[in-house]
């Protein structure tokens, strides 16, 4: 029994690899070929996500039994083929669940109070004191899409702060909108009514540039945009213009449809707060990741236990 650690992790995923007496190989930064070339001579591979395992890689598969995926998105994991060669594809969706949550409520404070843009004025020399009129988040609507685990951490802290919570996710139960006097309101009641719009859904065919001209329109012109879910869900070309247009306030994205973004439409646009995929970027979440999926692979290959699939078959 073998894993395969394809992506860099904290050391902790070694040690519980070795409490459980589990063979393994590090091997990171490795081009599509020579993945391909040699995954099947593993059981398990453990992943973040910069490895993409496509169709192409996994196709031949005779031997792999299971992916890890240290954090919550799976884009990068050819679901469908996983499924017809049953490899079961697991997650970790708790252990960044407060690293990113938090990215997200800094976000929504820096972009209402102008944080980014007052500190890097007052760096300059200047005093501009007026110019960084700020707005209070007590009483304004926060909408969220996608009420799952990260939704609804960014809902508890926002409900403290004195925010109306309302989200559009049919999933949501009657128990877990009470938790926080949430609404369930539709698409278009959510994008007018809401002053703070954060994104905390899966990437897919349905939500794919969910957010585009025609969406973004809808809402208030005082409104913004926080996306710390996954690159895609808005057309970034259209927010560039939504944005240098004055349509909405503002957006503070972390993540893109092309990773690494040394190069975006979106660079340089007005009102726009840019970080590097920092959502589970949190000394914490690294460790709960690596050791939630370092225990969820070990479980299912050694008890066929299984935590936290995205598929079945």
């Amino acid at each position: 029994m073998k894993i395969l650690i394809s992506d860099k992790m904290s050391n902790k995923v070694e040690e519980v690899l070795n409490s459980k007496s589990i063979d393994f190989d590090i091997k990171t930064g490795m081009e599509p070929s020579e993945l391909k070339s040699i995954i099947d001579d593993y059981d398990g591979i453990l992943i973040r996500s910069a490895t993409k395992l496509t169709a192409d890689i996994l196709e031949n598969c005779k031997n792999l039994k299971v992916i890890g995926r240290a954090g919550v998105g799976v884009d990068n994991v050819d679901l469908d083929m996983a499924t017809k060669n049953k490899i079961l594809v697991m997650n970790t969706p708790l252990g960044n669940l407060e690293a990113t949550a938090e990215l997200t409520v800094g976000l929504i404070f820096s972009l209402f109070r102008h944080i980014h843009l007052a500190n890097s004025s007052t760096h300059e020399g200047k005093w501009e004191k007026s110019k960084f009129m700020g707005t209070e988040l007590k009483g304004k609507t926060l909408g969220v899409v996608g009420f799952g685990n990260i939704g609804q951490r960014v809902a508890e802290i926002c409900k403290v702060i004195g925010m109306k919570i309302i989200t559009n996710s049919k999933s949501a139960s009657d128990e877990d909108l009470a938790k926080f006097n949430a609404s369930k309101v539709s698409t278009e009641q959510l994008l007018t009514d809401c002053d703070v719009l954060s994104l905390h859904t899966k990437l897919n065919d349905e939500t794919k540039n969910m957010l585009n001209k025609n969406t973004i329109a809808s809402m208030k012109s005082s409104a913004v945009i926080i996306n710390c879910a996954r690159g895609g869900l808005i057309n970034e070309t259209d927010l560039r213009d939504c944005l240098d247009n004055d349509v909405i306030s503002g957006a503070a994205i972390d993540v893109y449809e092309k990773e690494p973004a040394s190069e975006n439409v979106m660079f340089g646009a007005k009102n726009l707060l840019l970080t590097p995929h920092l959502g589970a970027s949190s000394k914490e979440a690294q460790v709960n990741v690596a050791i939630d999926v370092a225990n969820q692979v070990s479980d299912y290959l050694k008890e066929n236990k299984i935590v936290n699939n995205v598929n079945s078959f």
